[in-house]
């Protein structure tokens, strides 16, 4: 049995676009690609079609599937499904690993007892915003991202942790989530392995609007996600994750582009989509535990200063009652 698979979902990216990825694993020194690492890409519906000479060309065996379209989230568990190896990570077609180490370093923790989840630490790359020259940033470890994460497969399937297919947009965060808040054997990595490559192409990198459009869908992926925690008996997280998200949506609310006039349809939109979040939510938040709540208000703020919000425009009682009344 292979040690790691890495799980590739594509639509209508060819050859051109993922023989970096593949190019890169090839790269991957003191490590046997031949029995370790296999690679399982799964094509959501589109028209890619990747050659069998293209596909023997590298040192690690690789397997691809055509499948109907249904959007990121079914795909990825396509891969899921189709992976035999002992971990598993998913990385998107137009990304890199890091540097010719990066499968050491995964396979350096799994030695031993190994894990069950591992998140680390990756780098974006991303630009200068006046010059446009390419920037490379360590992105810190997190929930949100699919980058950087690594799982043993026997603990997803155990757990029927997978991608909710309903969501396609910052679905990540709903699986991760999930993952990391059911494991018990959860590792940290501080040596990056994996990197975000910025693509003109990509809508959530260069549209400066990509939160205002999305952030509805963020709700629906935490309205996914608590609502699971509830049908898995994990009130507490429930309560966790509900309110995190209710206070999260309140500073957000409180940031410049919410408040500039040309955005007040974007606003207008959210608000109406968060009270239906709220109302469902509500007996959750106001039945967590006041030093919990107190401990995810700072949490909150502290990022949210960090990104150079110093002063809320409305209390949050104002702004509920407001939410309320639309």
């Amino acid at each position: 049995m292979r040690k790691l698979d890495i799980l590739i979902p594509i639509y209508n990216e060819g050859v051109s676009v993922v023989k970096p990825l593949l190019d890169s694993i090839a790269l991957q020194q003191s490590v046997n690609l031949q029995r370790d690492v296999g690679v399982v890409i799964c094509c959501d519906g589109g028209s890619t079609e990747l050659p069998k000479d293209f596909i023997e060309s590298y040192p690690f065996a690789i397997e691809f599937y055509k499948c109907e379209h249904e959007g990121v989230s079914a795909t990825r568990n396509k891969c899921l499904d189709h992976s035999t190896a002992d971990y598993v990570m998913w990385a998107d077609c137009d990304d890199l690993f890091f540097n010719m180490c990066g499968l050491y370093i995964i396979f350096r923790e799994m030695q031993g007892d190994g894990f069950n989840a591992l998140s680390s630490v990756f780098v974006e790359e991303t630009r200068h915003p006046i010059t446009k020259e390419p920037v490379y940033v360590n992105h810190p470890m997190d929930s949100t991202f699919v980058h950087g994460k690594v799982y043993r497969r026997s603990y997803l399937t155990g757990n029927k942790i997978r991608f909710n297919d309903n969501l396609t947009v910052h679905e990540d965060s709903y699986f991760n989530c999930l993952a990391q808040k059911m494991c018990k054997e959860i590792k940290y990595c501080q040596q990056p392995f994996y990197l975000w490559r910025w693509r003109d192409g990509s809508v959530c990198r260069h549209d400066p609007k990509y939160i205002l459009k999305t952030y509805n869908n963020m709700l629906d992926s935490s309205t996914a996600l608590v609502n699971e925690f509830i049908r898995r008996g994990k009130q507490p997280d429930a309560q966790f994750y509900a309110t995190s998200m209710i206070y999260d949506a309140y500073f957000t609310m409180n940031k410049h582009e919410w408040l500039n006039q040309e955005n007040q349809a974007f606003r207008l939109a959210t608000e109406r989509r968060f009270k239906d979040y709220y109302l469902e939510f509500k007996h959750l938040f106001e039945s967590i535990q006041v030093e919990i709540k107190s401990q995810i208000i700072m949490g909150i703020k502290n990022r949210f200063f960090q990104e150079g919000l110093l002063l809320e425009s409305v209390t949050f009682d104002d702004w509920i009652k407001h939410v309320l009344e639309l």
